[in-house]
């Protein structure tokens, strides 16, 4: 695929033309891309979102009371100074007659068609800025007027025959614009621009300052000029082209931004039909204004980066920002598009991350009470299950396994009782057993304590095997006594 350059009447901003070439030697070179392709297709498929955005973001960077914005919308009719005198009113209707006695690119509307015709002045003059007085010294009007007829009947001409002069074609230029229904930003947007004008720096202690803020005033006549209609915007972006480029041939031309921007300002900011008493108060401003966008064109018609991105978003599905804001809030100075995306995407694993890792720990945590629950009963499992007795929420997981508490041993202060938990090991149902069956206690000795130890199970013995062992120790001590008598009676 490549890129198709487009017509030369066609709209400079189109957004980039791709055209099927089966031609393998243009298949390796470069596609251009418009970055204000998302910008374009937002304007022509969703306008009402589209102007919605942008006059937003106008609104944020000047003040417009509601009529001035109910005017810069188009919902209420631009109230323009003098467009309450009846001098003025009769003016206009004067001119609006004259127009439609003109063709179809002279007095007209402007459109593509118009547009066109036009560009053809434009191109030739774009190679002949060396004229001294540019646009200042009128031409010859005969020959003005022939050029007008053949522009409006759509014959072709040939501007380099030499048959024209330079001042000629610069004056039927300035002559097409005065012709216009409405200055080419349009009545729409008078009012704001006069409020751009007033945009100015802040001192440190936040009063506002004499000095012009730039970087505000560029933003905001980006943005205006996003709204303006598609025809205006074209033409707009020729013209002011023109007039840069002439404007740095000064040393030759003798024309300044300043001495362009008086030549034109009528043409493209003043309202239609009034007079200079009119804008008395405001033509310094009017004409500062051209000025600064004689000399800032090459950066007034891209789209801030925030209406980029908000486009770009809005067809990718993702979350738009409606704001620079918005933006600034979300984006790092190392890369404005990709840091919010990366850090959504980056806590998003975080947070997957310690899911996991939380489940594997109860996972874990549950085999680990399963395997001492599981353990015979000795010393170390119940140092084990106290500790999980003291942290059940952070080590007993929520597992099915039941943690029955253990029985609560019944304490006895008897020296049997003691026996029976040092030794026997089951003190309660061998207390039951011992209540039921006989209920008197049996006395058993240390020695005797001492000799069950040795023995390998003493939780089975029956009673009656310790009275033997009582009787046991009983003979013990007998034949120990007559032993002891029998070596006294010898020695004796």
């Amino acid at each position: 695929m490549a890129a198709g350059a487009p017509a030369l009447g066609g709209r400079s901003d189109a957004i980039c033309n791709f055209v099927i070439c089966n031609d393998s030697s243009l298949r390796s070179q470069p596609i251009i891309f418009n970055p204000d392709f998302f910008v374009e297709k937002l304007r022509h498929e969703k306008p009402e979102v589209f102007t919605e955005l942008v006059v937003s973001n106008i609104t944020r960077l000047i003040d417009l009371p509601g009529a001035e914005l109910a005017q810069l919308m188009g919902e209420e009719d631009p109230k323009l100074p003098g467009a309450n005198s009846t001098a003025s009113g009769f003016f206009r209707s004067l001119m609006s007659l004259k127009r439609k006695e003109k063709g179809v690119v002279f007095g007209s509307p402007l459109t593509e068609e118009g547009i066109a015709q036009v560009s053809q002045l434009i191109e030739y003059l774009h190679k002949n800025l060396r004229a001294e007085g540019l646009f200042r010294v009128p031409g010859n009007s005969i020959r003005q007027q022939i050029l007008k007829d053949a522009l409006n009947s759509g014959t072709d001409i040939d501007l380099d025959s030499g048959e024209f002069h330079s001042n000629d074609v610069a004056t039927l230029l300035k002559m097409f614009l005065g012709e216009l229904p409405e200055p080419l930003l349009t009545h729409k947007h008078f009012h704001a621009h006069l409020k751009i004008a007033d945009l100015t720096l802040f001192d440190e202690k936040g009063n506002k300052t004499s000095t012009p803020d730039k970087e505000r005033q560029i933003e905001a006549l980006q943005l205006l000029f996003l709204i303006l209609p598609a025809p205006n915007r074209s033409l707009l972006k020729l013209l002011l082209d023109l007039l840069y480029q002439t404007a740095k041939k000064q040393d030759k031309n003798k024309m300044s931004a300043h001495n362009l921007a008086l030549m034109f300002a009528p043409h493209i900011l003043w309202p239609r039909n009034v007079s200079t008493n009119d804008l008395q108060e405001n033509i310094t401003k009017l004409n500062n204004g051209v000025t600064f966008m004689i000399k800032h064109s090459q950066k007034l018609f891209k789209a801030p980066v925030y209406i980029r991105e908000c486009a770009r978003l809005h067809y990718l599905g993702s979350r738009a920002h409606t704001s620079k804001d918005d933006l600034d809030l979300l984006t790092s100075s190392g890369s404005k598009e990709l840091q919010p995306l990366k850090s959504q995407k980056r806590s998003r694993l975080d947070s997957c991350h310690q899911e996991e890792t939380q489940q594997r720990t109860e996972e874990a945590l549950k085999e680990l009470f399963i395997h001492v629950h599981n353990m015979p009963d000795s010393a170390k499992k119940k140092k084990l299950i106290r500790q999980f007795n003291k942290h059940p929420t952070a080590l007993t997981p929520g597992s099915d396994v039941p943690t029955s508490p253990a029985p609560r041993r019944t304490r006895s202060r008897s020296f049997s009782g003691l026996i029976k938990r040092k030794v026997l090991g089951t003190p309660v149902i061998l207390e039951r057993k011992s209540r039921d069956s006989t209920p008197e206690p049996v006395r058993v000795s240390k020695e005797n304590v001492q000799l069950l130890q040795k023995c390998g199970s003493p939780a089975h013995m029956s009673q009656a095997k310790l009275k033997s062992l009582e009787g046991q120790k009983e003979g013990s001590c007998r034949r120990m006594r007559a032993r002891l008598l029998s070596k006294d009676s010898s020695s004796l």
